[in-house]
């Protein structure tokens, strides 16, 4: 009991000094930082979401691009005012009831993630049977079917040309309340029974089959949650950004996110948000490789490009080196903390 209660007073001591944080930085840090630190969050939600499909469940997908164009989606239609999408749909009018719909932010999020986790669904019922690299195939498939949708459905999503100018509501504040209500709801449920259901499918499934367990249908949930809070990191991110189009959505950006997961620690939660803050900060940093660079009195031309290339071969010594990424499967928890401490005591 007294150890509960300390770590209730520690995580609301931690939450209060990242609060008091976020509002001097947002008022003291210059535009570029803030932006990476929003990115930072939107990351680490839309790495968590993948972590509890493909680190607790076992389920390799890559469709998690889709997700996130279908929460990016939903949240725009939501939050932008019927005058300003009047105006902005040149190519075909905006039907209803898509033309009147105007709602606070905070709920065109979680529409966002709703609707994707209805698309969730629908895709896990016919692909979940499949395992493997076969799974993964077939999500990335879907993805790419769910961003030609977008372009094709003129009349809702305004097509190739996108939505722009959405108002902006995801500060510092919003975004990191956002991934603080994620962990919390991934904490929960994977310390629950729920939880250890997942991690028993994805250590071997065959076993929990013959232990009763309706492998299948805790499957299709795990995967339906993934897909609701991907669909709250696409709305964030698009609220972010203020303009998405159907660009934005390709395999790249869940490639992104994989990296982030695997790097982080596939089974880690602390991992996962780790990972997010190295990777978005380390390919900010490798710009610098894109740029002009005098040695010598030798002008060395900037190469476009050259930040990914610098970046996969980071990603190559982590997969061969720490494959288990910066975690593994261990979380940084304030038990293990005192533990780590009182160890180092009595030595």
């Amino acid at each position: 009991m007294k150890t509960s209660m300390r770590n209730l007073l520690l995580n609301l001591a931690a939450i209060g000094l990242l609060a008091l944080f976020l509002v001097w930085a947002e008022t003291n840090l210059d535009g570029y930082k803030v932006q990476i630190l929003n990115l930072i969050a939107v990351n680490a939600i839309l790495a968590l979401s993948l972590n509890l499909i493909y680190g607790f469940t076992g389920m390799f997908s890559l469709g998690h691009a889709g997700f996130m164009a279908i929460g990016a989606y939903v949240s725009a239609l939501c939050v932008l005012p019927a005058a300003q999408k009047e105006m902005m749909w040149i190519l075909e009018d905006i039907i209803w009831p898509f033309s009147v719909i105007h709602t606070p932010f905070w709920f065109s999020v979680v529409a966002g993630g709703f609707v994707a986790a209805i698309f969730g669904l629908f895709i896990a019922i016919p692909v979940l049977r499949l395992g493997g690299d076969y799974l993964g195939i077939a999500t990335l498939g879907f993805a790419e079917i769910i961003r030609v949708l977008i372009v094709n459905l003129t009349p809702i999503t305004n097509g190739s040309l996108g939505i722009k100018g959405i108002p902006f509501h995801a500060s510092l504040l919003v975004n990191y309340g956002w991934l603080l209500i994620t962990l919390y709801c991934m904490v929960k449920l994977l310390g629950s029974n729920f939880g250890n259901i997942f991690k028993a499918i994805r250590d071997d499934e065959i076993a929990a089959k013959v232990m009763g367990i309706d492998t299948f249908r805790t499957k299709v949930l795990s995967f339906c949650l993934g897909a609701f809070f991907a669909g709250v990191g696409g709305a964030l991110l698009g609220n972010l950004l203020t303009t998405i189009d159907p660009k934005m959505f390709t395999f790249l950006l869940t490639f992104n996110v994989l990296m982030i997961v695997v790097a982080g620690g596939l089974g880690s939660l602390t991992g996962s948000i780790l990972g997010s803050a190295v990777i978005t900060v380390l390919l900010e940093w490798l710009r610098a490789v894109e740029e002009p660079i005098t040695l010598g009195g030798f002008a060395i031309p900037g190469i476009p490009g050259m930040r990914m290339v610098v970046f996969s071969l980071v990603l190559l010594c982590i997969i061969l080196y720490r494959r288990e990424g910066i975690m593994g499967m261990r979380e940084i928890t304030w038990d293990a903390i005192f533990d780590f401490f009182s160890r180092r005591k009595r030595a």
